[in-house]
């Protein structure tokens, strides 16, 4: 039985943007308010992994929070949003399955976007129901790391196997649970690549093939929705020529495969050159796109 549930939407680890979003949740403040305890446990879990910088700003937001908190806005040199698309999930939940009460959290997710995302929460609940949430939150961030009295507690450091991810034509299972066999089928693999599997449709122990990877991802690239300035039509020539240039298209990578590590990468090809370039570190990124048969309007020039 589910006693309460968090589910906290923000950027996957290896991406360099920082947002943050809440989604579906049920976090009870009545009675034993399991609700307001578990948004305690949160912020208890997460708060060690917040910099010197975001420990000063946290009571400012939290004295902002217990008046309700107008998203979108910037926190903790993250974004608050409503927007759910393309972000990856965390879920936190108290469940009673006969033994002990038990206190899942899922720490397969960057500290601070748990933290913000349990006062997300507790700022959107009803005035009367906010008391107890803060009370709870208050005491977790004075007994940092200190997780709730008479629950036992289990840590998913590779977040919830069997959820499917959020990508274009994925369905998420209600409470992201799948049968037994696709949960072990996934234990022991990490969040991240998980992830990318499920995206490219690679089933759980299956052998990944270099070609085979290249092969799905040139498909779900000629799928995507091109996000252009232009006008339709030449977004389809531009697609179709890039699609008949991808076996000439290559990706390269320099630096560590660590997560959060300052790495460069590039997409280069006839039709399309694309870098990413961190400037010594993640918060500093240099980009480039461009098309080199189109170096300084050589087509528009050859045009007229």
């Amino acid at each position: 039985m589910i006693l309460a549930e968090l589910n906290i939407r923000h950027t996957r680890r290896h991406q360099p943007t920082r947002r943050v979003a809440l989604g579906d949740h049920y976090l009870p403040t009545s009675g034993p308010a399991y609700g307001a305890v578990l948004l305690g446990a949160v912020v208890a879990e997460n708060l060690g992994g917040l910099d010197d910088e975001q420990r000063d700003l946290l009571p400012r937001l939290l004295a902002d929070a217990e008046d309700g908190l107008s998203v979108p806005r910037i926190a903790l040199r993250h974004r608050l949003q409503t927007d759910t698309h393309g972000l990856d999930r965390s879920r936190h939940r108290i469940v009673a399955d006969g033994g002990p009460l038990t206190l899942e959290l899922d720490t397969h997710g960057w500290p601070t976007p748990q933290v913000l995302g349990a006062v997300m929460a507790a700022a959107q609940l009803p005035a009367s129901a906010r008391r107890p949430a803060f009370r709870s939150i208050a005491a977790a961030v004075a007994r940092p790391g200190m997780p709730p009295e008479g629950l036992e507690v289990r840590r998913l450091l590779e977040g919830v196997p069997g959820m499917r991810p959020y990508a274009p034509g994925a369905a998420a299972r209600p409470n992201g649970d799948g049968g037994d066999i696709v949960v072990e089928a996934w234990r022991g693999v990490p969040a991240e690549r998980r992830w990318a599997m499920e995206v490219l449709g690679v089933r759980a122990g299956a052998r990944v093939d270099r070609e085979d990877v290249q092969r799905r991802f040139r498909r779900l690239l000629r799928l995507a929705h091109p996000d252009h300035g232009g006008e339709s039509m030449g977004a389809a020539e531009r697609m179709a020529e890039s699609k008949s240039k991808l076996d000439d298209t290559y990706f390269g990578w320099s630096g560590p495969t660590t997560k959060g590590s300052v790495a460069y990468f590039r997409i280069q090809g006839p039709t399309v050159v694309i870098e990413y370039a961190p400037q010594g570190n993640t918060d500093h990124i240099h980009t480039v796109i461009r098309d080199p048969g189109n170096d300084y309007g050589k087509k528009l020039i050859q045009a007229n």
